[in-house]
């Protein structure tokens, strides 16, 4: 199957159009006249993955490894380095973000990694209800996303009633949140700090933890298109002590 195939059938999946204005969503390299055979999907590109995949592959990530621009090819640094050796192996990559967590990826993880019924959405934050205190609310959300600790959290004494769910990186939309707790990952100090004034309790779900989901949805999405599809065990940057 030619990659445009390819491209074509994602698009209808999670249309490129949706993405964020900041976002580069898309194919980030190869060609669309490339002849794909084998498919890997995964959070982002690493040495890794690059050494384990067949030449001439395509690896569908969830980041882009290019955002903002490449005004040099140095290959000791990132991401130059991870795209000589794509290039050099023929691997072309097709890049999922911000479109995927509009279309499937968010209600995902709040329907079947949460099990809660999606009540209201605000682009990319989603509501649902519970009726909890802090500490069990919190426990069953380190269970479901195999989480030994969590590592920052904001907590006001009361019943967690209305819960927002922002997957990846959502704290900058703290402001906007109309719920008892917001879920989301890379909570930095003045997020806390402006939490804490808004009487607005938090959990760090963590980015890596709360997207990565992203392979298996897509892989249901791909399996009648008679393309190996494999998805690869995306490592967490991160290592916790």
């Amino acid at each position: 199957m030619r990659l445009e195939e390819v491209y074509k059938v994602l698009d209808k999946l999670s249309p490129f159009e949706m993405q964020a204005s900041w976002d580069n969503s898309g194919l980030i390299l190869g060609s669309y006249d490339q002849e794909i055979t084998t498919v890997v999907l995964s959070i982002d590109v690493d040495e890794a993955l690059l050494e384990s995949v067949e030449e001439g592959s395509l690896i569908i990530t969830h980041h882009p490894l290019i955002f903002n621009g490449v005004k040099s090819m140095d290959f000791a640094t990132y991401p130059s380095k991870l795209l000589a050796k794509m290039i050099e192996k023929k691997i072309a990559n097709i890049a999922m973000h911000t479109n995927f967590d509009l279309t499937h990826l968010n209600a995902y993880v709040a329907e079947k990694v949460l099990g809660k019924a999606v009540l209201d959405r605000d682009e990319y934050v989603l509501y649902f209800d519970v009726e909890k205190s802090f500490e069990e609310f919190s426990a069953e959300v380190a269970k479901a996303f195999g989480l030994t600790h969590i590592k920052s959290v904001v907590a006001h004494d009361r019943v967690i009633k209305r819960v927002a769910l922002c997957t990846g990186s959502g704290a900058s939309m703290i402001g906007e949140i109309d719920a008892d707790l917001f879920l989301t990952g890379d909570i930095k100090y003045h997020d806390a700090m402006e939490a804490k004034v808004l009487g607005l309790s938090m959990i760090d779900i963590g980015h890596f933890e709360s997207e990565r989901f992203f392979g298996e949805i897509l892989a249901e999405n791909l399996k009648n298109l008679g393309l190996t599809v494999i998805i690869s065990s995306s490592k967490n940057p991160f290592t916790y002590l």
